[in-house]
């Protein structure tokens, strides 16, 4: 499983979560390279028949013509189990958890074909809403736990990471859709998870993401207390570091404390930028480049209502978001306004 398929293709995996059969035949085709004639052999049908149910001319509606394009198409398991129901994490995630130490060894494969996974829907999520990927990632993360009390040590404590991953990812799309309650329940388990796996990087940015739905919802006091707390942790990566002091700068302006806000701004840039190369980084600070890092710095200055500096430094950084659209939208809105304001 851990070699290239695909099934690790955010859009195909989407379409199966929506039980869309015309998009899980065509996305699979596009995903995999393959014509209609091509795909005869794998799900047992002919041609006219797959184009009339990618096209909506035909519904699939018997289990064995299910079964049969399931089957062909190689589904992995972790699709194939009953879609999760409701927002908030489940007792029985825990309870996995709970043992997690017994002997054992997991299937590494299937660890790395998820983390895999996991870090394609981090990258369509930035494209845009991460909602129809949601009972996708609970079910990768029902695969995650169902590995862990087969596993013990250092394996175990990889897995605890993949598990804190997974989950800090359903808090952001659980925020995303107003969920907001679950959402922080899903950061509490992610944040526990990460200490029991001794991940002192996942755990401070779940901490910092905790202060950022903080500071986006009224409340720039929690938001500060919990910045400071993730930036306190000890042994934190460069990168690590420079995200939760972003966030504590970010807080700061939001409270008054500009001073202290701009001189945090520029310790979050220079620890980025001692770490230039993703590989360098934890993956879900995949983002952090050189760019993110001037953008994120040009956001203090537009807090601390620098709108000079926040339009100079906007302005030089946004052509390199031209293909993030959701984002680029964002900061061209900032970079208005701070021109409209300076």
């Amino acid at each position: 499983m851990a070699g290239q398929t695909p099934w690790t293709d955010t859009r195909l995996r989407a379409a199966w979560a929506r039980g869309d059969w015309g998009a899980v035949l065509r996305e699979y085709r596009r995903a995999a390279g393959l014509s209609q004639r091509q795909l005869e052999p794998l799900v047992g049908m002919p041609q006219p028949h797959i184009s009339a149910i990618e096209s909506g001319r035909r519904r699939v509606l018997t289990p064995e013509v299910k079964a049969r394009i399931t089957e062909g198409l190689a589904v992995p398991s972790d699709l194939t189990t009953a879609q999760p129901t409701g927002w908030a994490p489940p007792p029985e995630l825990r309870e996995r958890v709970a043992h997690a130490y017994a002997t054992g060894r997991a299937d590494a494969r299937t660890a790395a074909y998820l983390r895999d996974v996991l870090a394609q829907h981090r990258r369509a999520e930035d494209e845009g809403s991460g909602a129809p990927l949601w009972h996708v990632v609970r079910s990768q993360l029902d695969a995650v736990t169902r590995l862990l009390p087969d596993t013990a040590g250092p394996a175990a404590d990889e897995l605890l990471l993949l598990a804190a991953e997974h989950a800090h990812w359903l808090s952001w799309v659980a925020w995303s859709q107003n969920h907001r309650g679950e959402a922080l329940a899903w950061l509490d388990t992610a944040h526990g998870w990460a200490i029991d796996g001794g991940h002192t990087d996942m755990a401070s940015w779940v901490m910092r993401v905790r202060s950022h739905f903080f500071l986006t919802s009224g409340d720039p006091v929690r938001a500060l207390r919990t910045a400071e707390a993730a930036r306190q942790s000890i042994d934190l990566s460069p990168g690590a570091r420079s995200a939760a002091t972003h966030q504590t700068a970010q807080a700061a302006a939001a409270v008054g404390e500009r001073d202290r806000a701009r001189r945090l701004a520029d310790e979050a840039l220079d620890l980025a930028l001692q770490v230039p190369d993703e590989s360098d980084r934890p993956g879900w600070l995949y983002f952090l480049d050189e760019t993110r890092a001037r953008l994120q710095h040009a956001a203090t200055a537009y807090a601390c209502r620098d709108w000079a500096t926040a339009a100079g430094e906007l302005r030089a950084a946004l052509p390199a978001l031209e293909g993030y659209p959701r984002d680029h939208a964002y900061y061209a809105q900032r970079l208005a306004d701070a021109e409209r304001r300076a």
